[in-house]
């Protein structure tokens, strides 16, 4: 997006479990110009109904409508996980009405965390197939190539990567919102042993982690890994700091 374009209605980040993406929702919270939604898609599913901003849906379908009709009245910022698949209730007008972004993160660093949250991690939750997914069907249906980051970029570099995020999506950058102060958050209360990390976090930074089970030691995370490292890579081409080209099938 050019800079210069009016500022996005609605911004969707798309990551899989484990890539840093509460924290990156954390930052865009801090902006304070924006209505922050945490996985309201994967929150919709996983309990049948979903309270947003005062409404109560039932459906993805509701669920995407109330979205792009809060945009019209201030800037939305969601994120959600792709351990589910989406591309089912992405209809051409959600698709292309929204400014869809990507977050991914190692796999192999991503697969150990997620594998200590949840011991009975299967093949599809390990979300980059599904994510790649989504990915594809934004590029064809927008005919433009979508943001991708790296979380490891990200915390190499915080301020570099989120200010070229914020131009490439019409955002102003805010560098103050790089810090915020530890703490829970009420929306995170339904799963908050997955952000336990980002809770004791007030910035973007490396935590040291000695995962039981790793892809190193464990066959079985091995081949997931092999599974969804090539959906990974192909994103890792365009990510922001790369040198961008297109993606095909």
């Amino acid at each position: 997006m050019n800079p210069s374009s009016p500022q996005p209605r609605v911004i969707a980040l798309w990551g899989p479990p484990r890539s840093r993406s509460t924290a990156f929702a954390r930052m865009m919270m801090e902006r304070g110009d924006l209505l922050v939604l945490h996985e309201p898609i994967s929150n919709l599913l996983s309990v049948g109904h979903l309270d947003v901003e005062g409404v109560r849906v039932h459906s993805p379908a509701e669920l995407l409508e109330r979205i792009l009709r809060l945009g019209e009245d201030r800037p939305v910022f969601f994120k959600d996980t792709t351990e589910y698949r989406y591309l089912p209730y992405l209809d051409d007008r959600f698709t292309t009405r929204v400014v869809h972004t990507f977050i991914i993160r190692d796999p192999a660093e991503a697969i150990a965390s997620h594998c200590a949250v949840n011991p009975g991690l299967t093949l599809d939750e390990v979300g980059y197939e599904r994510q790649f997914e989504v990915f594809e069907h934004v590029r064809r249906a927008t005919g433009s190539t979508p943001v991708v980051l790296d979380s490891g970029d990200l915390l190499a570099d915080p301020a570099g990567v989120v200010r070229a995020y914020c131009e490439r999506v019409g955002l102003p950058y805010r560098p103050e919102a790089l810090s915020w102060e530890p703490g829970p958050r009420a929306e995170w209360e339904r799963t908050a042993r997955w952000h336990q990390d980002v809770a004791a976090s007030g910035s973007f930074r490396a935590r040291a982690n000695d995962y039981r089970r790793t892809v190193h030691n464990d066959p079985r995370l091995a081949a997931f890994r092999d599974h969804h490292q090539p959906f990974h890579d192909r994103l890792a081409e365009v990510r922001i700091g790369s040198a961008t080209r297109s993606v095909t099938s």
